[in-house]
């Protein structure tokens, strides 16, 4: 028997968000975004507590830009 009342309802949420992250994750591995489940979710998580869609998208960039770079002179200096 399925659990009764608010139990329920915390499972109903958790199962539809996986379903989204799911869902987001095919979309991302179409775009070729190249972001795992566990990233997606905090950009998920962090959109929906506020934080600029766009600004995020740039951040990210950035980030995988200077850690291409960082990789780029480890293998430099090898």
């Amino acid at each position: 028997m399925p659990p009764a009342g608010p139990a329920r309802d915390d499972a109903e949420k958790q199962q539809a968000a996986q379903q989204a992250v799911d869902i987001l994750h095919e979309i991302s591995t179409v775009l070729n975004c190249h972001l795992d489940r566990r990233t997606l979710s905090i950009c998920i998580s962090m959109i929906e507590n506020g934080v600029n869609p766009e600004a995020l998208a740039n951040v990210v960039q950035f980030l995988r830009k200077e850690a291409q770079k960082t990789e780029f002179a480890k293998e430099a200096g090898r």
